[in-house]
């Protein structure tokens, strides 16, 4: 179900300083008390009146990453980042008025003796509320930025994305796994070959495809598809190619489809993330909010998702981890607004 953000819970989150404005206390809100989903769309479009551009919502699931034989604690990643985000300074660069805090699309927690059939129907269920969510924020016009939960939420973006422009979307993703696995059932490693399977994805390249972590089946069924990507190894290891050079390719192919653009990353992509498959041997923070500004800037993104941040991941515990993803998972939000603000 979709629990709207309210004012006070804004305000528990807030550490207010004299002579200081936060984002916190700018940024919109819907209302005090939740809409019904028959209401969302007219206060989403009456927030676009009111010159809101983007709309943050979070996804608070871990079951599409432990459906997949991940480590749970995605769940957690929307609330460390607001206590981030929203704390941040309200000045010239972003006032805070062209975001609105929608809240988050929850799911029950499942125990952790869930079986993985039960994880993954609890998978399939949570689509068709992200599909609805997100459906109604298109409607209106405005851009999602979705945090949290599993890679698996991608199948649902895409097709709200499907649903409103009547046409499947060109995706580009970075993320060590190409997430395209057979389609087993619903979790994280396999919403874009569902979505492809849908006719919601029609073009997909994947940066920073770690060249051992995708099994040959998975390469394999990516090739047939007609997939592209750049590896990790190409990139960041080998130097075959610059950062700058890749994303130049990625945007040209992506603004040749004509299609509307999905801007994904899987927070696994980057170095010491603390993430359901966390690596040492990443991208760096950095390279990533380069790459969702320069995407962002060229393309004409439809959305930006940020997947599989966990905070209770973190090899020095839980609060550590809540620090690390919210500044890092706040970073790559402000890249994408510095790229797609309206002035």
């Amino acid at each position: 179900m979709l629990q709207i953000m309210t004012r006070s819970q804004v305000n528990q989150y807030l550490s207010g300083r004299d002579g200081e404005i936060k984002l916190g206390q700018t940024v919109k809100l819907i209302s005090e008390s939740a809409p019904s989903l028959a209401d969302l769309k007219q206060a989403l479009c009456e927030a676009k009146t009111n010159g809101v551009q983007f709309v943050i919502v979070g996804i608070t699931e871990d079951a599409g990453p432990r459906a997949n034989l991940g480590r749970g604690g995605s769940s957690a990643a929307f609330s460390a980042t607001m206590q981030q985000w929203l704390n941040l300074q309200s000045n010239r660069y972003l006032d805070g008025k062209q975001c609105l805090i929608l809240g988050e699309i929850s799911q029950a927690p499942l125990p952790e003796a869930a079986s993985l059939e039960e994880l993954r129907q609890a998978t399939k269920e949570l689509d068709n509320q992200v599909i609805s969510v997100i459906s109604q924020i298109l409607a209106a016009e405005l851009e999602p930025i979705v945090i949290g939960g599993g890679h698996n939420n991608a199948y649902g973006m895409l097709m709200a994305t499907k649903a409103h422009f009547n046409q499947a979307a060109a995706a580009v993703n970075l993320d060590p796994h190409s997430d395209f696995r057979p389609r087993e059932g619903r979790h994280s490693g396999n919403g874009f070959s569902y979505a492809a399977a849908n006719g919601a994805l029609a073009y997909y390249h994947v940066l920073g495809l770690h060249e051992l972590k995708n099994s040959e089946a998975t390469l394999e069924q990516l090739s047939l598809f007609g997939g592209h990507w750049h590896s990790f190894q190409q990139i960041w290891v080998r130097r075959e190619i610059d950062l700058g050079q890749a994303l130049q390719q990625i945007a040209s192919n992506l603004n040749q489809t004509q299609l509307p653009v999905a801007l994904e990353i899987d927070v696994d992509a980057i170095a010491k993330m603390p993430s359901s498959a966390s690596t040492f041997a990443g991208v760096p923070l950095l390279d990533a909010c380069h790459y969702i500004h320069y995407i962002a800037k060229h393309c004409p993104c439809t959305y930006l998702h940020i997947a599989e941040a966990a905070p209770q991941c973190h090899d020095a515990g839980d609060m550590a981890g809540k620090r690390d993803v919210g500044q890092s998972v706040s970073e790559l939000i402000y890249s994408y607004i510095q790229a797609r603000k309206v002035s």
